[in-house]
């Protein structure tokens, strides 16, 4: 029998982010550039509260989910890991190759992450990855960050922070 759980959802109007990117599929074929309006939803759940009647202090996990969205908001997303993505630092800009195709960008203008690919799946994971460190010394166990794409379309990634 699964025990009792406590699960805090937020889902804020101000979790959002607006960028652009594309996902590559193979070494032949990839999304063109192009932009989304990204929303942000996480669920922190856990077994037990405090004293207090808390499973925890809303305040810090909420301002970090605006501080990332913040970071990416506007920019350009690039993968620092993709075997498939060539970005390069050139005249104080990015130049990137996929394929026959070659894009040069401001370096103000990118967000370069320690991701494979700019998928939602990758995103998901990533949110989840920085988040992960501002849940410790609560009571929740698991953390689940969903990214929408656009409407009808996101991807969850949850795993319980004993894996952080």
């Amino acid at each position: 029998m699964t025990p009792p759980r406590f699960a805090l959802r937020l889902a804020k109007e101000d979790f959002k982010f607006s960028v652009a990117h594309f996902t590559v599929f193979s070494e032949r074929t990839a999304e063109e550039l192009h932009g989304h309006n990204y929303r942000v939803r996480v669920e922190i759940a856990g077994t037990g509260v405090d004293g207090l009647g808390l499973l925890m202090d809303l305040r810090g996990i909420k301002a970090e989910i605006r501080r990332l969205c913040a970071e990416l908001d506007s920019k350009t997303l690039l993968p620092e890991r993709s075997t498939l993505v060539r970005v390069t630092t050139v005249d104080g800009g990015h130049e990137v190759r996929y394929g026959d195709r070659l894009y040069r960008l401001p370096r103000a203008d990118v967000r370069l992450l320690p991701i494979c690919n700019t998928s939602i799946e990758e995103l998901a994971r990533w949110f989840w990855v920085e988040l992960a460190p501002s849940l410790g010394g609560s009571a929740a166990t698991d953390l689940m960050v969903e990214v929408e794409e656009t409407a009808g379309q996101s991807c969850v990634y949850s795993a319980s922070l004993a894996t952080a």
